[in-house]
C-alpha cells in the first residue's frame, strides 16, 4: 500500500466520521482568527475560546488593538500560558497591519511570516481558515504524530511532513483534512496510552489489506 492509497483510506474514514468540520477557536473576521491562533499555542482551544468571547467584545477593530496598554491587554488574556509574549505580540501585530497592510491580514505566506509570533503552522491556519487558499497545510502535534503513526510521512520535522503530504493530499481536500486528523486525534487517537490496536483507522486500514 502506498501512501496516496493510505491517504485516500485515511481520508474516506475521517469523512465519514466528521462529515462536518470547522475550526475549534471561535472567530467572527480573520484578525480575530490570526489573534485566536496565537492565544492558541501551548493553550488549549476551550480555555481560548472563554477568553476570547469577552476580548472580542472589548476590542472590537484593529484600531482598538493598536490603542491597547500593554499592561491591561496582559490582564485580558492573562489565562493562556505566555500571555505576556503574546500580548505585546498581538498588539504589535495589530501596528504592523494598520501601518502596512491597511489594517487588513495579508493573504500570502511571505507577508504572514512578518507578524510576531506567526511561524508557518499558523500562517498556514491563516491562509486556509481565514481565506480558503490552501497551498499548504497545518502541521501540529497531532498531525506530526498521525502521520507518523498511520505512514503518510517518516519525518519528524514539520516542514518536511508538510511537504510528503502535499505530494499525496490535493489542494481541495487539504484543510479538511487537516481539521479531522487533528479532532480525530484529540477524540480517538491521544497521545496518551489508550487502545490503539481498535483505532477507527487501524481497524480500517487492518480491514482494506485482508480486502
Amino acid at each position: 500500500m502506498n501512501k496516496i492509497q493510505k491517504f485516500k483510506i485515511i481520508n474516506k474514514e475521517l469523512k465519514k466520521l466528521y462529515p462536518k468540520i470547522k475550526i475549534a477557536l471561535n472567530f467572527s473576521n480573520v484578525w480575530e482568527l490570526l489573534v485566536a491562533t496565537i492565544l492558541s499555542a501551548q493553550t488549549t482551544d476551550k480555555k481560548v475560546n472563554e477568553i476570547t468571547f469577552k476580548l472580542f467584545q472589548k476590542y472590537r477593530n484593529i484600531d482598538d488593538y493598536v490603542r491597547a496598554k500593554l499592561s491591561e491587554f496582559e490582564k485580558d488574556i492573562s489565562g493562556v500560558n505566555y500571555y505576556k509574549t503574546k500580548a505585546k505580540a498581538i498588539i504589535e501585530d495589530a501596528k504592523i497591519l494598520k501601518e502596512k497592510f491597511n489594517s487588513k491580514v495579508p493573504k500570502t505566506m511571505e507577508e504572514l511570516l512578518t507578524l510576531r509570533n506567526v511561524a508557518r503552522k499558523s500562517a498556514n491556519i491563516i491562509l486556509s481558515i481565514g481565506y480558503n487558499i490552501n497551498e499548504g497545510i497545518a502541521i501540529d502535534t497531532h498531525m506530526i504524530r498521525l502521520t507518523n503513526l498511520y505512514g503518510l510521512s517518516k519525518e519528524k520535522d514539520p516542514n518536511k511532513i508538510e511537504l510528503d503530504l502535499l505530494k499525496i493530499v490535493p489542494e481541495n481536500e487539504r484543510k479538511e483534512f487537516q481539521l479531522r486528523m487533528v479532532q480525530y486525534g484529540r477524540d480517538c487517537c491521544p497521545a496518551k496510552k489508550h487502545d490503539h490496536k481498535n483505532c477507527p483507522l487501524v481497524l480500517k486500514i487492518k480491514q482494506w489489506k485482508k480486502d
